[in-house]
């Protein structure tokens, strides 16, 4: 599919299908991940990929609001995890009063989401979850954050028009312009 398809049909998906992921789909998505731009070239992630029904079931009752829906049906749900920054990116992040380790994650989430989209699967990504048990059932150090985490799957969800505002009200030439 050519990228500007697959921009308008990448949903957050909320319904998946009673089917599991093949293996070598799970890993094309995470490396797609993997193979993100980042500031300062940091590449300071790291993904975990759950897909043994049990720990899912773990994580899933984490998950606020979500946690008794497709958040259970999802095949699989990877934690991104942000490492460490280097010195040189946190010294960036300092000078320039800017988030770049936020930043990093969420490229590589995209990609990630981008990539299940063009392999048929559906994805969403998932901010509210109580991140110090999803650390504690995955072995994850106090030292790191989850930054967020991703349920994949094949899609149960019928396709949705996106609701976007226009080009014209996001988009200023020169100079800009507050959005209308």
């Amino acid at each position: 599919m050519d990228f500007k398809e697959l921009i308008k049909v990448r949903q957050s998906c909320r319904a998946y299908q009673d089917r599991a992921v093949e293996r070598e789909k799970i890993e094309m998505v995470l490396d797609a991940g993997r193979l993100a731009p980042s500031a300062n070239n940091a590449q300071d992630w790291t993904f975990v990929a759950i897909d043994d029904a049990a720990v899912k079931q773990r994580i899933a009752d984490c998950a606020f609001r979500m946690g008794g829906s497709f958040v259970r049906q999802a095949p699989v749900i990877i934690a991104v995890v942000a490492e460490k920054p280097l010195l040189l990116a946190r010294l960036g992040s300092a000078v320039r009063q800017v988030d770049f380790v936020a930043l990093n994650m969420g490229i590589a989430a995209v990609q990630i989401c981008l990539q299940a989209a063009d392999i048929g699967l559906g994805t969403c990504m998932l901010e509210s979850f109580d991140e110090q048990k999803v650390k504690t059932v995955l072995n994850i150090p106090d030292s790191r954050r989850i930054a967020l985490m991703i349920t994949l799957g094949y899609s149960a969800d019928p396709q949705r028009a996106k609701k976007r505002r226009s080009f014209s009200e996001v988009v200023s030439w020169n100079a800009y312009s507050p959005a209308k």
